[in-house]
């Protein structure tokens, strides 16, 4: 699960919900996974991150870190 994956723009993650900004994928076993993919996203995910840390005191409104 990526926390920030819902903002990757990337077919293959699986996002859920609205409230929060994660998106996940699945595999069955190892040869299913794609590592040019992964290692896409693991580089998103160094770029693509939302300030959870203060949502309590935003009241549940989340923003995104710079």
């Amino acid at each position: 699960m990526f926390w920030s994956g819902a903002d990757f723009d990337e077919e293959g993650l699986n996002t859920r919900g609205e409230k929060f900004k994660d998106a996940s994928i699945f595999f069955q076993s190892v040869a299913e996974i794609d590592e040019i993919k992964l290692q896409q996203w693991l580089e998103k995910s160094k770029h693509v991150q939302w300030d959870y840390k203060n949502i309590v005191k935003r009241k549940g409104r989340l923003e995104r870190l710079k």
